[in-house]
């Protein structure tokens, strides 16, 4: 029996921060996990620059809600469903993805909050658990699941080696300089080669 657990943005949707910046003019605001291995001082850099600027969670929401998954994500999440069960581990927050599970019959996801002033401002956040990838993976494996990972950032690399198999989607290369153990698919067809080779 095995489970397929994978990252959300990069992989089925486009990077929500990446956007906001894009449509605020912020460029503070496009560095991801891709950029900062420390989720934890991305993040704090993150509420810093939304306080510096005023940005609310309705802002940002305004800006997600004209986001669509990627060309072929519905598809190929379908695809993944008939083979195996699917669970998608995410550092985003529930406020941020409810539009986008939306438009891809809401897969499950697992992820984060917020915490909202009562200017609707973002003034923290809660993790699920530490080390929240990783902890997925472990829990599955300890109800006897063999567990498939793939991602594209640094903040998934806890799931791909705690996971009995995995490999890279579409990752920048410094962190396939830094992972180079991991083999590495550039679309959904080769995501599908990946995923039959691996069962």
């Amino acid at each position: 029996m095995h489970t397929i657990c994978c990252d959300l943005e990069g992989v089925w949707i486009p990077e929500i921060w990446i956007n906001v910046s894009k449509k605020t003019g912020i460029k503070e605001l496009k560095l991801t996990t891709r950029d900062i291995k420390d989720y934890d001082e991305l993040m704090t850099y993150r509420l810093k620059i939304l306080k510096e600027h005023n940005i609310t969670l309705k802002d940002i929401q305004d800006v997600i809600a004209t986001l669509k998954p990627l060309d072929g994500a519905f598809e190929m999440i379908k695809w993944l469903q008939s083979q195996s069960r699917v669970i998608i581990v995410s550092d985003t927050f529930v406020e941020f993805a409810d539009p986008l599970m939306k438009q891809l019959d809401y897969p499950t996801l697992f992820c984060h909050s917020l915490e909202v002033d009562e200017n609707n401002m973002i003034v923290g956040y809660k993790l699920r658990q530490v080390d929240p990838k990783r902890q997925v993976v472990k829990a599955l494996q300890s109800l006897k699941y063999e567990v498939i990972a793939f991602g594209d950032s640094y903040n998934d690399m806890t799931m791909l080696e705690q996971a009995d198999k995995a490999f890279l989607y579409k990752p920048p290369q410094a962190v396939m300089d830094d992972y180079p153990q991991f083999n590495v698919a550039t679309n959904y067809t080769e995501m599908k080669e990946q995923i039959l080779s691996l069962f």
